[in-house]
């Protein structure tokens, strides 16, 4: 039998509003060890910062990071899964999308997890090198 989504994701993810800065959100994702945060605007998904958006929009752009907010360098175009849905589902997805986190919200847009490519690692195929990686305390 598959597992849905539920069984497999990330509750509670790290959000901020669309107007934090991006000095904000990288102490956040420091301090909570991740590499993303999810960017909402009055609780619903308007997009995803990753730490290579920080790098790639922010930084190597010369944007100021206690000015720039996360909405002006986050990745709005978005792939998302219900809680509901089969975990097969979601790695087609990451697969054709070439994703390795992907958002849950519920039908009604709430925000609920994001499933990563360590979850699914950790589900699929437990003794890999990837499921034992995801599975490690992050390095400080």
């Amino acid at each position: 039998m598959t597992r849905q989504v539920h069984e497999v994701m990330t509750e509670r993810p790290v959000a901020v509003e669309k107007l934090t800065s991006l000095a904000e959100a990288a102490r956040l994702m420091r301090d909570a060890g991740i590499g993303d945060v999810l960017v909402v605007d009055e609780g619903r998904l308007r997009g995803i910062l990753t730490d290579r958006d920080l790098v790639i929009r922010g930084v190597a752009e010369n944007r100021d990071p206690g000015e720039t907010t996360v909405h002006s360098v986050c990745s709005t175009e978005l792939v998302t899964v219900r809680p509901g849905d089969d975990v097969d589902h979601a790695v087609d997805l990451m697969r054709r999308h070439a994703l390795r986190r992907l958002p849950v919200a519920t039908e009604d847009g709430e925000l609920v997890g994001v499933v990563t490519l360590g979850d699914l690692a950790v589900e699929q195929d437990p003794g890999s090198a990837l499921a034992a990686i995801s599975a490690a305390e992050p390095d400080s």
